[in-house]
């Protein structure tokens, strides 16, 4: 059933909120956990249908997952540990999660079906599969979309793989699988991209290595790893935090702090473009949390600028160009967003999704190539109706363009949003947002 959903010109936003913690790091520490031995306990997890489709996974696999309080606890199997499933592995909308999962089973001796929703099964999956075949894991079905049949391995072949293209999750998969394999499994990466793995795995005891190359850098994992359970306290996720810090810098005199959110630096591209921009955005009280960089987000609205926004910045803010082409929508001038064929293979094709969204909404957007060029002001319409494509970045996306349009902006449908924010429409409300339930709701 749709729920259709619309944003109304809003008044300033003011407040203090906390997002729900960042989707990326609740993923890996299920499956670290379940890869450790002893217990860990997790604080902040995203409780979102992505993250939670991953822990039923992990149990699945043999490992124990429940909720304490507001803590989550996997007490793990250990490095190749993890028993066969009974059944298929449904991880829903979740590509990171199967992507993972499946650098799990091609370390383990095992067979798994893993499937999804309907989106989620017409993703590719042979970039993931490429490196792991190699590694000795094997795949029934002669295609590389979801549902697979994989038939993993209890002696993985170490190798050394470079990235044909930037790619957290291939990387991860690959040093996931390289912890039950004899000798060192390294990822060369001409690119960085999201460091989280590396950064988690040396935290739950792996032998991490990362270098310098001329090629790039070279992350390396020691195999025969053993893992220790630990306590993970997950910071705020940057890429939810991207949508209410939008909707500050759009909504007329608003002043809001998002607290606690993830400050990697292989994730703030998207806050470097919008200081670009002439955005006045600060970050208050900086501190590490689990080895992470965590800070207190300011955000007060101010006129923006176009700017180029160079392709190699792509992987520091990939899930953040929807937004990002909204914002650009209300700057003065064009702004050229470059390198986006990643785009077209995520939930949607976010790059046709965002461009039409615009399109509907009266704003001067086109694609050339792999980019995405928009020009701007400091009106827009709206007034349109946006099709969300079952991508819950194109619905929040879109919701924020209605906050500071001349006219509502209606999305189909927002049920998916619950996928990496549960939350959202309850703290945009608690800020001073307006949105409501569209005519027809349940069509």
């Amino acid at each position: 059933m749709h729920q259709p959903l619309t944003s109304f010109k809003s008044g300033p936003l003011s407040g203090r909120v906390r997002v729900p913690g960042d989707k990326s790091i609740s993923h890996r520490s299920l499956i670290f956990g379940a890869l450790a031995t002893g217990t860990t306990r997790i604080s902040g997890l995203l409780e979102a249908e992505d993250v939670l489709a991953t822990a039923r996974v992990v149990a699945a696999l043999g490992a124990e997952v429940a909720r304490e309080g507001e803590d989550w606890l996997v007490r793990g199997r250990g490095v190749g540990g993890l028993r066969a499933p009974d059944g298929a592995l449904d991880f829903g909308n979740s590509g990171t999660g199967a992507r993972l999962m499946m650098g799990v089973v091609a370390g383990h001796d095992i067979a798994a079906v893993l499937t999804g929703d309907a989106s989620l099964c017409r993703r590719p999956m042979g970039r993931i599969l490429t490196p792991l075949k190699r590694m000795g894991l094997t795949v029934s079905e002669d295609r590389d979309t979801l549902p697979l049949r994989l038939r993993g391995t209890s002696e993985p072949i170490p190798i050394v793989y470079e990235l044909p293209v930037p790619s957290a999750q291939v990387k991860s998969a690959v040093l996931i699988a390289g912890l039950h394999a004899p000798g060192r499994t390294s990822v060369i990466e001409p690119e960085a991209t999201r460091d989280h793995t590396e950064r988690m795995l040396a935290y739950f005891g792996a032998e991490v290595a990362v270098e310098p190359s001329d090629r790039g850098r070279v992350i390396s994992v020691a195999g025969d790893a053993e893992l220790a359970g630990r306590a993970v306290a997950v910071p705020g996720d940057p890429s939810s935090a991207a949508f209410l810090v939008a909707a500050a810098l759009l909504a007329e005199g608003s002043d809001i702090t998002v607290e606690g959110v993830l400050v990697n630096p292989t994730r703030t591209g998207f806050y470097e473009t919008l200081r670009e921009m002439g955005a006045d955005i600060r970050y208050e009280n900086e501190r590490d949390q689990g080895g992470e960089p965590v800070a207190d987000i300011r955000v007060r609205t101010g006129a923006l600028a176009g700017v180029a926004v160079p392709a190699g910045r792509a992987p520091t803010m990939i899930d953040e160009y929807p937004c990002l082409a909204v914002l650009a929508a209300f700057a003065e001038g064009e702004t050229r967003m470059e390198g986006l064929a990643e785009l077209r293979v995520k939930e949607s094709d976010r790059l046709a999704a965002t461009a039409a969204g615009l399109a509907a909404c009266g704003v001067d957007a086109r694609i050339e190539g792999d980019t995405l060029i928009v020009t701007g002001g400091s009106r827009v319409g709206g007034g349109g109706t946006v099709a969300t494509h079952m991508d819950h970045r194109i619905a929040m996306a879109f919701l924020t363009l209605g906050l500071a349009s001349e006219r509502p902006v209606t999305i189909d449908d927002s049920g998916f949003i619950a996928t990496s924010f549960p939350s959202y429409i309850d703290l945009m409300t608690a800020l001073g947002a307006r949105l409501e339930p569209a005519e027809g709701n349940g069509a």
